[in-house]
Parts: C-alpha cells; sequence; structure tokens
C-alpha cells in the first residue's frame, strides 16, 4: 500500500454525485426519471440545475444555457472531460432492459461483462440525450447461475 495514502486525511465513501451539463433541462429531467427511474432530489430553478437520486448518488443536471447557469458554461465547445459515469444497478433482464430502452429510443452502444467497484458483472453503454456517456452496470452474478 502507498505510504501517502495513509496520510489522507479522509477516507473515500463512494460517489457522491456528478455534474452534467445540459441545454435542456426538461429534456434532461424526462430522461433521467423515465428512462433510468432516478427519483427527484434538489432543486435550485434560481440557477437552472435540478438533482436526482441513482441509488445514495446524485446525479446534477445543470442547464448552461439559463441564465443562473452562467458558471456551468462547457470549457470548450464539444469538449470533453468525462469519458462516462457508472450507475450501480441491481440485477435485470437483459432482454427487458434492451426492450425498455430501445422504447425510450436510446441506442446500446455497447455491452460487456467486465469488473467494476461491486466486482465482474453485465454492463450496458448508452448515451443520455447530451452525448453523456452511461454505463449501466449490474452486480455480479449469483456463482450458481450460467
Amino acid at each position: 500500500m502507498n505510504d501517502k495514502a495513509n496520510s489522507i486525511p479522509f477516507s473515500l465513501a463512494g460517489i457522491d454525485h456528478i455534474v452534467f451539463l445540459v441545454d435542456d433541462l426538461e429534456k434532461a429531467m424526462r430522461f433521467y426519471l423515465d428512462v433510468l427511474g432516478c427519483q427527484p432530489g434538489y432543486s435550485y430553478p434560481e440557477l437552472g440545475m435540478e438533482q436526482v437520486w441513482a441509488g445514495i448518488s446524485l446525479i446534477v443536471l445543470w442547464d448552461y444555457t439559463h441564465e443562473g447557469g452562467s458558471e456551468a458554461r462547457p470549457p470548450v465547445l464539444g469538449g470533453q472531460n468525462v469519458d462516462h459515469v457508472c450507475l450501480a444497478a441491481g440485477p435485470f433482464d437483459h432482454n427487458e432492459l434492451r426492450s425498455h430502452l430501445k422504447q425510450h429510443g436510446v441506442e446500446i452502444e455497447r455491452e460487456a461483462f467486465h469488473g467494476g467497484a461491486r466486482g465482474v458483472g453485465n454492463s450496458f453503454y448508452f448515451c443520455d440525450p447530451f452525448g453523456n456517456k452511461i454505463e449501466l452496470k449490474g452486480p455480479p452474478p449469483h456463482p450458481d447461475e450460467n
């Protein structure tokens, strides 16, 4: 173990929140509530910001076109500083998930089976309406399942 890690005055508990810059807050809310099943969180209408719960973590949706979102302007037009966000999910039926995403016009970019914070599991990659890549990752399969 790294000696520097022992001198850090805090311990990490997981992801608290992530902020996505969007240009249509209503469209963003529909996607995160209706497609991903997030729950409404804190609301900051004066900032053009809504937060939604994804399990115990928050996703912050900040409309940079809103007058209160002037600090949220993307640093570089077309720039990107996040590859993707992985949302941990409970067990799911793969065909039902495929059908659900298709029903909402969401194209699956890739399916994978690989490791993450909770172990090896199935992942589906797709984008929200603003081009932010989402990985929806299920838990490790039960050892008796094939």
